[in-house]
Order: C-alpha cells, then structure tokens, then sequence
C-alpha cells in the first residue's frame, strides 16, 4: 500500500523533465543491494519486473499524525505490502499482481540479518521473509514463488506516501457502500471523496471494513492506485516541472532502491510512457487456492492456487496482457465478492444431507465455507437465514444475494464467519460475482474500471 507512492514515481517520470533535475533528485535515494551474489536466478523475460514492497515507518510520523490517523504502536520490521508491477516491453502498459503478506511461502538458505545465525529453507509468510533476511531475502524468496527475475527493488514508507498525495492535492475515490473502521478510523460515507495524504492512508491501511480482511485491502489498494494514475496523467502534473519536481521530492525523500534503479531508467522510462492513462494498467492479486492453510510455527496462512499462479507468473515473463481473454458471465453482480466470504453452513431442517448440499454449492460458487456443516438448533426452520454480524453486513447481502429469498439476521458479536442456516425453501445457490473482479484473486481489472465513473 505505500508502495503505490512508488508507482507515481514511474508515472510522473514521463514529464520528460530535463536530465538535470533528475539528477539532483536522484541523490535522495537511499540505496540498498538486494541482488548481491544472487545465483541461479530465473531466467530474464521480455519488459521490465519492479518488486514493490512497503514498511511501515511510523516511527517517522509525528505523535500528531500518529495519533489522527490510529497509527499506534511499535514500527513493524516486516513488508506489510508485495507488489510485482510488470512494465511491458513497449512501455504501453503496466500490470500489477499484489502478493498477499500471509502467503505461504519458503524460503531459500539465508544468513538471518537479526540473529546472525544460518538458516536452511523453511516456510514462513511471505512478510517475513524481510524481517529475516532483508531486501534480497523478500527478493530471492518471490523469485523462488513466482519463477519472475526481479529487475528492480523498491521500498517505501507511510511518509513518503502521505506527502505524495498531498503534494498531487488529493486523490478521487468513490465508493457504494459506507466504509468505516474502528482501527484506522476510516469513516466514509457512500459517494466520492477526495482523499488528502492522512485520509488515503487510512483507506488503504484499512482491513476491518467487513470479512474481506486483507483480500478486500488489496483491492481497495489497486483501486487507490488506478485513482493516482488518474490524478498524476490528467492534471497536468506531468507538463509541470516544478510540480513534478515537488511530487518526486516527496516520494524519493523516504525510498529505498537497488543501485541500478536511477535517473536514466527514470528518463528513458518516461519518455516512453508520456501517453499512458488508467486503462494502460491492469490489476490483479496471485489466485488463492486455500485459505487458512495452518502450518507449524507459522499459523495460518494462504496457500496459492499453483496452477492458476503459474499461469500468470508466465505471462509477466512472457510480457503478454494478463486481461487478454475475457468471458462473459451470466452471474449476478455483488459488492464482496464469494472468496472473501467465510461461511458456516447449519442445515435447520430435518432433511439429511441438506447441509451438505448447500454447502457444497456455496462452496463451487467460490464461498470460503467450513466445508464441515453441523445441524442448527432449530430444525424446523421454513425460510433459509443469513445470520451475520453488522460490521458484515456488505459481505452478509453479497451471500444473501446467492441464496434467493434468504432472510437476512444481524448478531452482533458473531464475528467474521458468516452463518447459513438452511431451511426448506433451499432450492438453489445463485452465481454471483464481484463489481470488480479482482476481488478474488484471480480475475483481472483495468484501471478504467476500477476508478470513478
């Protein structure tokens, strides 16, 4: 999530400033060596692979700021956001595929950089891959994942993303739902926003906004990031050396880049990408195929979808559009989407095997279900219930929408996990899907159709 400061550098690089200050700009880089006596590396494909990745950096945000934008407690020497953003080859698009921190991963023999100690391969989320072994761990260890040689290392900060949007006078995001949560006091009404530095951070920080937890984070992220584009290209930023300059001061006073990354690559790079817009960038998060995988030591974790990911990993080597091929689906549009939706099925009749069997159709239509359904209480129950928590309530009418003629029951205190209890009207589970795609972690957006409309 501050990662997407990183991208504006990108972007903005295609004012096709004079060289000279580019340079001056480029001693505020701070350097670091991610690809040191790397071997064995996948082999180079066609374009341009930037590993994004974000920390949090609190430690450097006033007691003020700290407090207003509920940015408590100690820094976190981890990478809180993964980012790969693909450049093709012809400096015409730009996809961007977020990692989950939670995936599982496993890393690759290492030096820890806290301990000092050698380490053989082991698993661990991928977020902790940089509080064991720093850049070039996060670096290795994606490599290793993803089989995508890593052109470029960039890390960056809450700071440097507050300043930037604050410096580009805000950013436009729209929502349909009302969005609040108590942890980074996020509180917005349904409609559109403009988003100054401290308010965007909250909407990119937040994960408590209903049972989507950091699923639902990266896409409010991706769109946040196809809301800057939009800013950066249509505001005449990018014909404003001045401005531009102001912008990049902003983002590269708290970055951190390999050495090969500097004011050539910024040029020769903008220079090519002056005609790009939001519909010149893709979005989409690596396909998850099991989530709350448990591993010892570890916890729970994300399990990727090895099949689906090695088919998406290909195309950024292959330097093809990730959106190519799409196919039209006759199912029903909802806020959430199902793979963020976790769900305990009840069967409330007397019928053996109900339970089962809604179960098993909420689950093929890509609902997260315990996959283990008990008997409700009640077994004379008529009419089939969504009982859910209100701070669920955005996911609670996505799966109500999937059950025709379900009735929707608020419990508070029920949690994340959303509860059917299946009643003898069941006759079917309604395909439904996501508003953006993405959302899944296998479908793929322009930034066009993500922003404002």
């Amino acid at each position: 999530m501050r990662a997407v400061t990183t991208l504006s550098v990108v972007v903005l690089a295609a004012a096709g400033i004079g060289h000279a200050v580019v340079t001056s700009l480029d001693a505020d880089i701070a350097r670091v060596d991610p690809f040191k006596d790397m071997k064995n590396r996948p082999r180079a494909g066609h374009g341009m692979n930037v590993l994004l990745v974000g920390t949090d950096g609190r430690d450097r945000i006033s007691q003020a700021e700290r407090r207003a934008y509920r940015l408590g407690g100690a820094p976190c020497h981890c990478t809180d956001t993964v980012m790969i953003v693909h450049i093709s080859q012809d400096r015409r698009r730009a996809s961007v595929v977020s990692l989950p921190r939670d995936s599982y991963a496993m890393t690759p023999p290492h030096l820890d950089a806290t301990s000092g100690k050698r380490h053989h391969g082991h698993p661990l989320k991928l977020n902790a891959a940089y509080a064991e072994g720093g850049p070039q761990l996060t670096v290795r260890t994606v490599e290793a994942m993803t089989k995508v040689k890593i052109d470029h290392y960039l890390e960056v900060d809450f700071t440097s993303f507050m300043k930037t949007v604050d410096v580009l006078g805000g950013v436009k995001i729209c929502t349909t739902q009302p969005l609040k949560d108590s942890y980074t006091g996020l509180d917005l009404p349904a409609g559109t926003h403009d988003l100054k530095g401290g308010e965007a951070l909250q909407y990119v920080r937040a994960r408590h906004v209903d049972g989507a937890s950091d699923l639902g984070r990266m896409q409010r992220q991706q769109r946040f990031m196809a809301a800057l584009v939009e800013r950066a290209t249509s505001s005449g930023i990018l014909l404003n050396p001045m401005k531009f300059r102001d912008v990049t001061r902003a983002v590269l006073g708290s970055v951190r880049a390999d050495k090969g990354f500097g004011t050539d690559e910024l040029l020769d790079l903008g220079r090519a990408m002056r005609n790009f817009s939001p519909s010149s960038s893709e979005f989409t998060t690596v396909p998850i195929g099991r989530m709350g995988y448990v591993v010892k030591g570890v916890g729970s974790t994300l399990r990727w979808d090895q099949e689906k990911a090695a088919g998406l990993f290909a195309a950024l080597r292959e330097d093809r559009p990730l959106a190519t091929h799409r196919s039209r689906s006759d199912a029903v549009t909802v806020d959430v989407a199902p793979q963020q939706i976790r769900v305990q099925v009840e069967n409330g009749t007397g019928t053996a095997g109900l339970g089962k069997r809604v179960d098993a159709a909420l689950a093929s239509t890509g609902f997260r279900t315990s996959r283990m359904p008990v008997n409700a209480e009640e077994r004379t129950v008529r009419r089939t219930v969504v009982a859910y928590d209100p701070r669920w309530d955005r996911s609670a009418k996505s799966l109500a929408t999937a059950l025709p003629g379900s009735e929707l029951r608020a419990v508070k205190g029920l949690g994340a996990t959303l509860k059917v209890i299946a009643g003898s009207d069941f006759e079917r589970v309604r395909k439904v899907r996501a508003t953006a795609p993405a959302q899944g972690g296998s479908g793929v957006v322009r930034g066009d159709e993500v922003g404002c409309k």
